[in-house]
């Protein structure tokens, strides 16, 4: 990840600091999944309260997303604004136990290596959370043809939709000879 996503903690002097990143889409990588792709830049603005090594982090992500529509599989957008409130603590305080109980605490506290704080992590966790959990490119999709497969919002299909039980077909055998 270039440093350019990263915030160097080295710079907050101020027990309080204003930052505001705007990220190109197609510079904000993937990691390895395609359920979305970022569309046009990526806006981010935050307060950052420094405490000794604590940070906390109060802001706003917004940006442009592209999914694929569950129905009819076509891309569209979705817009996504999203308010952040994280507490970054040093990764040295991480000593979680693996199969302890997960605190409401904890899933507002992230850790921070090095002095930097991987804001593409943090923004790629945000987009996840914001994903629907069913992508409609709008409430009244049709979706795809089971017969023909086209597109049933743009095209008007003629298709007939029959279905047969195929644990049946021998019986229908039976009555005709």
């Amino acid at each position: 990840m270039s440093s350019a996503v990263n915030l160097d903690l080295r710079t907050i002097k101020e027990p309080q600091a204003r930052v505001r990143r705007d990220f190109p889409g197609a510079s904000l990588s993937q990691r390895g999944d395609d359920q979305y792709r970022v569309r046009d830049t990526v806006t981010l603005e935050l307060d950052v309260r420094k405490d000794g090594g604590k940070f906390q982090i109060v802001g706003r992500l917004d940006a442009v997303l592209e999914l694929g529509c569950c129905r009819c599989l076509e891309p569209f957008p979705l817009v996504v604004g999203v308010d952040v409130d994280l507490l970054y603590l040093p990764a040295s305080d991480n000593s979680g136990d693996a199969e302890g109980r997960i605190e409401e605490s904890d899933v507002h506290t992230a850790f921070y290596r090095d002095e930097q704080i991987d804001l593409g992590q943090l923004m790629h966790e945000q987009f996840q959370l914001a994903l629907p959990m069913k992508p409609l490119c709008r409430d009244d999709c049709r979706g795809l043809c089971a017969v023909c497969g086209g597109n049933r919002n743009t095209t008007a299909c003629q298709c007939v939709a029959r279905w047969e039980d195929p644990r049946l077909v021998v019986l229908k055998n039976l009555l005709n000879p």
